[in-house]
């Protein structure tokens, strides 16, 4: 299993500079696809339904305060492994042309984000998990619909 870092540094490596918000959306799509394709995590941090979308926190801490990401320092893209990269290169052939906003609605329409957050009001902070087990749930369910 990879570590977040890493998966940050290889999503900026292949896309170039994007907002922080862009970058957080296709890190939290690699990882439930990993979860689908795979079975398994992408990376053990937890992924938050923040009133913007999924965040992991570790990220939104060294990317604070930055609108634009241009490297990920504190990463190395070399430890991904084959199935951790193909899945990655999946998710940004699918989502790297959509725009920070747009994932963001994305995400806000789908039932992982929408569970975690059930019962918040529209904008109401919240750290509430998106389960790996919920993504997995969902993301398989849009495979096996033809979606």
């Amino acid at each position: 299993m990879s570590k977040v870092d890493d998966v940050a540094a290889y999503i900026i490596e292949r896309k170039g500079p994007m907002t922080a918000m862009k970058l957080q959306k296709l890190v939290y799509y690699s990882h439930a696809w990993h979860l689908v394709w795979e079975e398994a995590p992408l990376f053990p941090d937890t992924i938050e339904a923040w009133a913007n979308g999924p965040v992991v926190r570790h990220l939104y801490d060294q990317h604070r305060g930055n609108f634009q990401v241009a490297d990920w320092p504190s990463g190395e893209p070399e430890r991904l492994d084959h199935d951790e990269r193909e899945s990655i290169e999946a998710v940004l052939e699918y989502y790297g042309k959509r725009s920070a906003h747009d994932l963001s609605e994305l995400t806000h329409s789908e039932d992982p984000w929408k569970r975690a957050r059930a019962g918040l009001g529209a904008g109401v902070r919240s750290s509430a998990p998106i389960t790996d087990e919920s993504m997995f749930e969902y993301y398989d369910g849009l495979t096996r619909s033809g979606a």
